[in-house]
Parts: structure tokens; C-alpha cells; sequence
């Protein structure tokens, strides 16, 4: 059977919610509970790495997280690939290795390389210009119809503004971007809102996305009516293994056995099971 593909699904008008994913696992189960799509999280990969999300992995380590999900999961796959690795050589070589991965979309942000989360302070805008050429690349550097790159917009974060996010939009879409994640780390979607409007009411036409991690009582169907085509859910399993895996061990150190915490984990036949191992063996 033919693998759905992100843009299949965008060109059907359909509203998609993705869930970050950063290994297998959690591409499985992002699945298994009939969500459109994963998000290969640059926080989330960073974090199973035991490192800050600050640049600090390269292109090789967040590409193999892709595959693995790729491997694990038929969702459509956006990976986060924070502002392209590198000069428009690398952006053109990134683009390849994850085309030819079968991931479904990159999303190239706008902030200067290395990059810092969106949720620290610090941040400092690329030059439109040279944010410009990125999307370009990346364009440039693809092979089938298929694939896509989203311009990912960080002036909201950098304290640009809206005026700034819809210049940056305009020159985005004529750089053949296949859609626009507006990124906000305010807790309302106030932001958000404004720039859907100001960006359809300039005529631009293409697939708006959102991250609500901040603003995350607002929900599904609020940012539908705003004019948001998927929104990502970011980090919130990586953050959820963290907590799990805290509780646990806290039990564990204070008890000095796992009796407490069992019937709150997964049982290791829960786990055969998601992974597969419950399939009868073939014996040639």
C-alpha cells in the first residue's frame, strides 16, 4: 500500500495534528493512538542525547533519529533541522539524505546557526537574506514532488514582531516555501491569530503551522478557525518520559522495589506487544 504522504494530506484540506517524537518508540505510539503525523523534535533528540537543545548535535546524529522513526512508523515525518546545519552546501546535502530517507518534510527555522531553543533567551534573527537562500536551497537541492520544506518564522521569539514575521512570510513563499510555521511563546495564541490573519489577508496561500506549547489551552479546533492547517506537539512525550522515568526511580531509591510503580508502567508484555515480539516466530 501507498504511504500517505504530509502533502497528500495538507493538498486534502486536512487539519493535522503531529506529536515530537525523538526515537522509535515514540513514533510507534504517536501512531498506534491515530495522530497525522510525527515531528522529529530537535528538543526531544537532543534531550535522549543528555544534551541542551543549543546546536550542539550534528546533522548525522538528528538524521539517524529521523530514519529510526522512519523505520518504526508509516506517519508522515517533519523533522526539525533548526536552521539547516550549516552554509547552502550542508542545507544541500541535508535536504538529499532526507528525501532520499523517504522523511516527509524538513523545517528550517530563521534564526542564526548555532542555534538556541526558542523557549531561552538570546535569540537572534538571521539576516532575511541569507534566511532567503536557505528555503531556496533546500528547494533547489530536492528531487520529487513529494517532498516539502516549512519556512519556520522565529520573529515573535526574537522580538521582531508581527509586522516583521508577514515581510518574512511574503519573501518565504516567493522563495517556493511549501508552508509557514508561525512560532510564539506567549501562553495566549493572541500572536498566532494576528498572523494568520494579516498573512491570508495579503494573499498568501499557503499551509500555516503553530506549536502550541506555550499557549496550551488553546486547542484544536481555536487554531482550525484561525486559519492553522497542522500544529505540532512539540516536546510534551519527551517531557512525559522524563517525569515517568523520575517516578520511578524516586520509588525505587525510597522502597527498594518496583512493587509501588507497577501497575502504573507498561507491562513487559505491553511492551512485546507494541513492539512487535508477540508475533509468532517463522521457522524455516
Amino acid at each position: 500500500m501507498t504511504r500517505t504522504t504530509l502533502r497528500d494530506r495538507l493538498r486534502a484540506g486536512n487539519r493535522l495534528r503531529l506529536i515530537g517524537a525523538h526515537d522509535g518508540l515514540s513514533a510507534l505510539l504517536a501512531e498506534r493512538f491515530g495522530f497525522d503525523g510525527t515531528w522529529a523534535s530537535g528538543l526531544g533528540i537532543s534531550a535522549v542525547h543528555g544534551l541542551p537543545d543549543e546546536g550542539l548535535l550534528t546533522m548525522t546524529e538528528f538524521h539517524a533519529a529521523a530514519v529510526q522513526m522512519r523505520q518504526a512508523s508509516s506517519l508522515p515525518i517533519v523533522a526539525d533541522v533548526d536552521s539547516g546545519f550549516g552554509d547552502q552546501q550542508v542545507v544541500r546535502r541535508m535536504v538529499r539524505l532526507y528525501e532520499e530517507a523517504g522523511i516527509d518534510a524538513v523545517c528550517i527555522e530563521d534564526k542564526q546557526f548555532p542555534k538556541r531553543n526558542s523557549f531561552q533567551d538570546g535569540n537572534q534573527l538571521e539576516q532575511l537574506e541569507v534566511a532567503v537562500r536557505r528555503i531556496e536551497t533546500a528547494k533547489q537541492a530536492q528531487r520529487g514532488d513529494d517532498f516539502m520544506v516549512i519556512a519556520r518564522q522565529e520573529s515573535m521569539i526574537a522580538g521582531a514582531g508581527l509586522d516583521d514575521a508577514v515581510v518574512r512570510a511574503h519573501r518565504y513563499h516567493e522563495a517556493g516555501a511549501d508552508a509557514l510555521l508561525i512560532h510564539s511563546r506567549r501562553k495566549d495564541a493572541g500572536e498566532v491569530a494576528a498572523y494568520c490573519a494579516r498573512v491570508r489577508a495579503d494573499g498568501i496561500p499557503l499551509p500555516l503551522v503553530c506549536i502550541p506549547t506555550t499557549y496550551h489551552t488553546t486547542t484544536a479546533d481555536q487554531l482550525w478557525s484561525y486559519g492553522i492547517s497542522a500544529a505540532v506537539y512539540a516536546n510534551q512525550l519527551v517531557r512525559a518520559s522524563a517525569r515517568a522515568m523520575e517516578l520511578v526511580l524516586e520509588s525505587l531509591a525510597a522502597v527498594g522495589s518496583t512493587t509501588d510503580v507497577e501497575e502504573r508502567i507498561a507491562s513487559v508484555s505491553d511492551l512485546f506487544g507494541l513492539v512487535g515480539m508477540d508475533q509468532p516466530a517463522i521457522i524455516h
